[in-house]
Order: structure tokens, then sequence, then C-alpha cells
């Protein structure tokens, strides 16, 4: 079951990054372990991705969890959301 949940995750973190490459104008896929700045998100772009990751998932990210580590990909910002849920 939970392998199925962080799938599940996995795929809404994809959504909402996708629509922010979306809204750069960037389209292209993106797999779960690929460098979201390498994929052209700024570090603008990384605020709007950790309030669209709270929006999408109705939790709040602690000050703490913020960091660049648990923001460079789909798969480390997945495994923060399994974490706080």
């Amino acid at each position: 079951m939970a392998d199925c949940s962080s799938h599940l995750a996995t795929d809404r973190v994809t959504s909402v990054v996708q629509r922010l490459l979306a809204q750069r104008s960037i389209s292209r896929s993106i797999a779960p372990a690929d460098d979201l700045r390498d994929a052209g998100l700024t570090s603008m772009d990384m605020v709007n991705l950790v309030l669209a990751v709270e929006t999408e998932f109705d939790v709040m990210i602690p000050e703490s969890s913020i960091t660049p580590a648990n923001f460079r990909s789909v798969a480390a910002i997945s495994s923060l959301i399994g974490a706080l849920q």
C-alpha cells in the first residue's frame, strides 16, 4: 500500500512540476530523479514549487525542510511529502 501511495505522490508532484515548467514555456518530460534546476526551474520557481506542493498535498512544509536537497527532484519532494503525511 505504501508503494502505491508513494507512486501516487510522485505522479502528483510530477504534475505540479510540469505545470510550473509550462508556465515558463518549458516543455520537457521530467523523470523522478531529474535535477529540477537542470530542467530550467529558477530559484524563484523553487519558491513557487514549495507553495504549489503545499497546496497540492494540503501540508505545511516546515521552514527547516525547505532546502535545496529536498526540492532537487520529484523523487526528493515525494520523499519529503511522505515523511510529512
